[in-house]
């Protein structure tokens, strides 16, 4: 095969196509799909509205690179995701191709507007693939390894939260010695946290912690850069996971559902951070891309209806707190707790003695899909599921995919 073994494949089978929370691989058989391409289907495969848009505006202009001509689509794209945005003011902003490069891109606007260099992140964060979005990282493998000297500083701490046992003082405690042994706060551009951590395992962040970071940047000429692309676009069942901390940031960085599938990112920020940037220093031939940005506005538009985002919340938590109570009813002991918020769930595996079960997750992935139910691993020691289904999915299909897994569960439980 001409495809390079650094691709690390969760599922060995090739898919055709899928509708809503259902694929089908070319062999025909069909899954129920719990990954939907890591957070990137909120609205599920093919959703008719998105795929109107698509068709439309690839019949009058499929790409232009709006450095060198703007296009229509890209501002009514940005015009609507301004106004989507539940921000005291409104955002503005750039699109990039993706998640990687949109975090690229605030890092530059960071430094350039602070004149500093020093970033913050924390532990079990994942901002990236690229060299500069690798040291945000919280941890080493597999995306360090072997690389060598990263772009920074980059400082991390530790992540507070329920999820994580980290309290708030101690997270408090970590950044007070930071800038005590570490760096001057002074040195510090920005900092880098996801509201609910996606690769880690859906760890929800601490509110009060989450409110005194933003105190704490005001404070001190801080930029608070909020990682949305994977908690963004309904998957908290809000339009954004900031909505439930409390706070607002000062660079937004997007991606995955915000298109419905079509590549495309951006970064938002407070329009003084925004403006008065070098002419030229963002920009990008297919960031914004027409298509692209047709998707993203039918996407905004069946998102804006908030009553049925709370509906569709509403009926995907209720019934996996259902099954997760069920199944520990029932005495599955390597069922341990719900991780993140909302439409946002990871449910933790254990061995027997309490520890993580990576093995179990392992059998469970496999036996799942033979059963037909794609799951996505995530956390520290890969043994958290990360729930992704569409939370547009039907709540026969939910519960049809909610009993293959505690079959699955059952029998490694054995």
């Amino acid at each position: 095969m001409s495809i390079t073994s650094a691709l690390s494949i969760v599922h060995p089978i090739t898919l055709s196509h899928g509708l809503n929370a259902k694929a089908w691989d070319e062999n025909g058989k069909s899954y129920i799909d719990f990954v939907g391409g890591i957070g990137v289907l909120n609205l599920g495969h093919c959703n008719p509205k998105i795929v109107t848009a698509i068709t439309e505006q690839a019949q009058k202009l499929t790409h232009y690179a709006y450095n060198a001509v703007p296009h229509g689509q890209y501002q009514k794209a940005m015009d609507a995701l301004a106004k989507f945005i539940p921000t005291e003011k409104p955002m503005m902003g750039m699109f990039t191709n993706c998640g990687a490069e949109a975090t690229e891109n605030a890092l530059k606007i960071a430094r350039l507007q602070t004149k500093r260099t020093g970033v913050i992140a924390f532990d079990g964060g994942f901002h990236g693939r690229t060299l500069a979005a690798l040291n945000l990282n919280g941890k080493v493998a597999p995306y360090k390894q072997g690389i060598g000297p990263l772009p920074g500083p980059v400082y991390h701490l530790p992540f507070p939260s329920k999820d994580t046992g980290v309290t708030s003082a101690e997270a408090k405690a970590a950044l007070t010695r930071l800038l005590s042994v570490e760096v001057d706060v002074q040195n510090i551009a920005c900092i880098f946290l996801e509201p609910i951590q996606g690769e880690a395992g859906f760890q929800f962040m601490d509110k009060e912690f989450a409110q005194y970071l933003r105190e704490f940047c005001d404070q001190n000429g801080i930029l608070l850069v909020l990682d949305e692309i994977q908690s963004g676009f309904g998957r908290t069942g809000k339009r954004f996971g900031f909505e439930h901390l409390g706070i607002e940031p000062d660079l937004l960085l997007l991606a995955k559902s915000i298109a419905g599938g079509l590549p495309l990112g951006a970064v938002m920020g407070k329009e003084h951070l925004m403006n008065n940037l070098p002419k030229g220093s963002l920009g990008g031939t297919y960031s914004g891309n027409p298509i692209a940005c047709a998707a993203a506005v039918a996407t905004m538009e069946i998102m804006s209806d908030d009553q049925q985002l709370a509906k569709w919340n509403s009926q995907y938590t209720q019934m996996i707190e259902k099954y997760h109570a069920k199944w520990q009813a029932e005495g599955l002991t390597c069922v341990g707790p719900l991780t993140g918020v909302d439409a946002m769930r990871g449910i933790t595996l254990l061995n027997k003695d309490g520890s993580a079960g990576t093995e179990v997750l392992a059998k469970v992935l496999a036996s799942a899909r033979e059963r037909g139910l794609l799951l996505m691993p995530s956390g520290k020691s890969r043994n958290i599921i990360r729930l992704l289904a569409p939370i547009t999915i039907e709540p026969e299909v939910l519960e049809e995919g909610l009993n293959i897994l505690g079959e699955c569960l059952a029998e490694a439980n054995q």
